[in-house]
């Protein structure tokens, strides 16, 4: 069995892996590292998702990486362009070469006799070894293999097409077809006013609604700078005032969270002048910022519910029949193609097992520390990003933050990092965050939870993190930094394989 060895493992090519490349070899050069991508290509979400219309749902001067300027018109940006994106980031900082590509990472697994993780991967059907001193994973954090799907029953008896936005066929031909789209997310709200364009008619299928807002594909001020300044000047100008006008926004809508909700649903009233029943099919039964807020771009999906072309339905689905939808309210929904936009399954870092000192982690009992990395785990950053501003955000300055504290172990001679936890900590405990989403909710019992307290518990807060990502102590009490030592785990964060081990014991 073939073995490699590196400085750093990066789990993932898409904006976040690229990104963390990036600083790496910027600011860690003596670092060797290689990208295991379980995809043959680069680019992650943006190489997966190929449904029509597939968009960002953040504008690009903040999602797009702090180091290289968005230079594309469009803020709100389709997905190709997002991916050719990371592409010519991973080419310019020449990294395309160290990425691993068709690598589907299967466990992890620690061991503090010898300072090392070791990754036993999958290859074309084929396992392999690796190992490294650091892992950063950038899986995201969703199964790409899997989405989400209710079961309603009639499925079988349905004539037409059912379609998951996640698998979407290369050759599906909607043109003229009754299309009927199940869901009130980024992905409904972007496929509706698309497939209206060719379909006969389109119907949204909602059980509630949600809140959208619309906003211009292009920003305005952004492509006027670039008119008259060097492209990274421009870039860093109109990314600082997406974040400040960003930040003032929350702090508004949160002063009067009741106003917020009246003034979304109002600018969704007057969008659509009378032509949908906004309290019905517009006004959302929770609060806003518990989820995220949709974007209609250039108000293509109010029109083309003005124009005729699409309708929405708000409801509960009973079953699936012959020619389509049945609805509990009486209502039948007649459809040539079912598109099944019902949200993602969650996973913890991929789907991969791992293991520390041979106990196995139950990521459902682990605390999060400071956002990316877990109780007793050591050496291990997995990157994510926010719920209520662009990923990205968050994914430099942790990258940052990675970079900083491999410098100064190898100032001081450390082996390991790790977060520890004690029992104590582990007694009170919340949600993943704030958020209310469904795919949330449905995982929340196999995802890492809050602590009572800082640093077990983090605000979705760009300005918090930045100051004290860069500026805080890299050992601040709970971050241990020394040689490599024996891992043991509290009993509340043991999973049930350890504790059975233990008692047979």
């Amino acid at each position: 069995m073939s073995r490699e060895i590196f400085d750093v493992l990066i789990i993932g090519a898409g904006l976040s892996g690229i990104g963390a490349a990036r600083y790496l070899k910027k600011k860690c050069p003596q670092k060797t590292f290689a990208i295991l991508e379980a995809k043959p290509k680069i680019g992650g979400t943006w190489e997966l998702f190929k449904y029509p219309g597939i968009r960002s749902d953040s504008d690009m001067h903040t999602m797009g990486y702090a180091f290289k300027p968005w230079t594309n018109p469009k803020a709100i940006s389709d997905g190709e362009s997002i991916r050719n994106y990371i592409a010519e980031t991973a080419d310019e900082n020449g990294l395309t070469e160290h990425i691993r590509f068709n690598q589907k990472v299967k466990s992890a697994d620690w061991n503090s006799d010898e300072a090392v993780w070791t990754l036993t991967v999958e290859e074309n059907g084929e396992i392999k070894t690796y190992q490294t001193q650091f892992l950063f994973s950038c899986a995201g954090y969703y199964k790409h293999e899997e989405g989400y799907l209710p079961t309603w029953g009639g499925e079988e008896d349905f004539e037409g097409q059912f379609v998951h936005p996640q698998f979407w066929p290369e050759d599906l031909d909607y043109t003229g077809k009754k299309v009927a789209i199940i869901g009130s997310g980024a992905t409904a709200v972007t496929l509706t006013p698309v497939m209206a364009e060719k379909a006969a008619h389109v119907y949204q299928v909602q059980r509630s609604p949600t809140y959208v807002i619309s906003r211009p594909t292009e920003d305005a001020h952004a492509n006027n700078l670039q008119k008259f300044l060097p492209a990274d000047v421009a870039y860093a100008m109109t990314r600082w005032q997406t974040i400040l006008r960003g930040r003032m926004m929350r702090k508004q809508f949160g002063k009067d969270i009741k106003a917020t909700k009246q003034m979304l649903i109002g600018m969704v009233a007057k969008e659509l002048d009378g032509k949908c029943d906004v309290e019905k099919h517009w006004t959302p039964d929770y609060w806003p910022g518990q989820q995220r807020i949709c974007a209609v771009t250039d108000g293509d999906m109010f029109n083309a519910i003005k124009d005729g072309r699409a309708s929405m339905v708000t409801g509960h689905i009973d079953h699936f029949t012959k020619t389509g939808i049945q609805m509990k309210d009486g209502e039948h929904i007649e459809a040539d193609i079912i598109v099944t936009a019902t949200g993602l399954v969650l996973e913890f870092m991929g789907g991969i097992d791992v293991s520390v000192d041979g106990q196995n982690v139950d990521p459902g009992k682990l605390l999060i520390y400071k956002g990316f990395m877990y109780s007793n785990i050591p050496n291990l950053i997995y990157f994510s990003g926010y719920t209520n501003a662009s990923w990205t955000l968050k994914v430099d300055l942790v990258a940052e933050y990675a970079c900083r504290l491999l410098r100064y172990m190898d100032k001081k001679g450390a082996k390991q990092w790790v977060p520890l936890a004690s029992e104590a900590d582990f007694q009170k405990t919340g949600a993943s965050n704030n958020f209310i989403s469904g795919y949330f909710k449905r995982a929340h019992h196999r995802l890492p939870k809050h602590g009572a307290e800082f640093p077990w518990i983090h605000e979705q807060d760009y300005f918090w993190d930045r100051k004290t990502l860069r500026k805080g102590e890299l050992e601040d009490g709970v971050l241990k930094i020394s040689a490599a030592d024996k891992i043991i785990f509290p009993e509340s964060q043991k999973a049930e394989s350890n504790k059975e081990a233990v008692a047979a014991e």
